[in-house]
């Protein structure tokens, strides 16, 4: 996979770039990480990316031309890339879209400042506009450090164990279900006796009811979009009435 930044400040990718999943999977091959200033592309002498709103108003706009042009320029040596909006008016960025961008061969992401981005760009250039949550940060850089790490950790060979990207919170629906470790006791803390019998069906189904435990009790609206079979919601009708019982007291 090939991708692109496109960012007024590209030195803040440099760490992020080159440590740890990301810096492996780059050195691996396995994916391209670059970040690109789009001033080169501005075509006046100063650089200048933004002006004043038309209409009045407080605040700088970035101007349509460098980032058109950065844009083409990057797409020129490749195939058709997604390319990627960070706004606070975007679509929440979620699992099922990380898994989404990890099947793209090229993705590029375009990180505003200011007060915000000419029409054009929305209209005429992106594919996508994504959100990393309700709130507003100074630029798309953080936002868009985070949706790579999402999506690069899922391309197969960059995770050390390729099941980890299938098993974690929200893969599946759910939260994922409690870890355990060695030692087996820790300050007096013991390991589920399950994780320790060695019968891998019943480790399976309390994993399975764990992760149904736990998104009923911190995420119980992500239960209404999953197709529950009869076993777990058997599970969650005994969860609910344990929880009644426990009011009742």
């Amino acid at each position: 996979m090939k991708v692109d930044v496109l960012t007024l400040f590209p030195e803040m990718f440099t760490g992020v770039f080159g440590t740890s999943i990301l810096g492996k999977a780059a050195e691996k091959g396995i994916v391209s990480l670059q970040a690109i200033n789009f001033r080169d592309y501005a075509g006046n002498k100063h650089g200048q990316v933004d002006d004043t709103p038309y209409g009045g108003g407080g605040g700088m706009v970035l101007k349509p031309d460098a980032i058109f042009a950065a844009v083409e320029a990057l797409q020129q040596s490749s195939s058709p890339a997604r390319i990627i909006l960070l706004c606070p008016q975007g679509q929440p960025f979620t699992q099922s879209k990380a898994e989404e961008l990890s099947k793209e061969d090229h993705l590029v992401f375009i990180c505003g400042h200011y007060e915000g981005y000419d029409e054009r760009i929305r209209k005429h250039l992106v594919t996508d506009e994504l959100s990393i949550g309700d709130y507003v940060l100074t630029g798309g850089e953080l936002p868009a450090m985070v949706m790579i790490d999402s999506v690069v950790r899922l391309l197969p060979g960059v995770l050390g164990n390729e099941s980890s990207a299938i098993t974690d919170s929200f893969s599946t629906g759910l939260l994922e279900y409690p870890h355990y470790t060695r030692p087996a006791e820790f300050r007096g803390w013991k390991v589920p006796d399950v994780l320790l019998s060695g019968h891998h069906a019943h480790i399976e189904t309390w994993r399975r009811e764990q992760a149904l435990r736990r998104t009923w009790e911190r995420r119980p609206e992500l239960l209404e979009k999953l197709e529950l079979s009869p076993k777990d919601l058997k599970f969650l009708a005994a969860l609910k009435a344990e929880e009644q019982n426990q009011q009742n007291e």
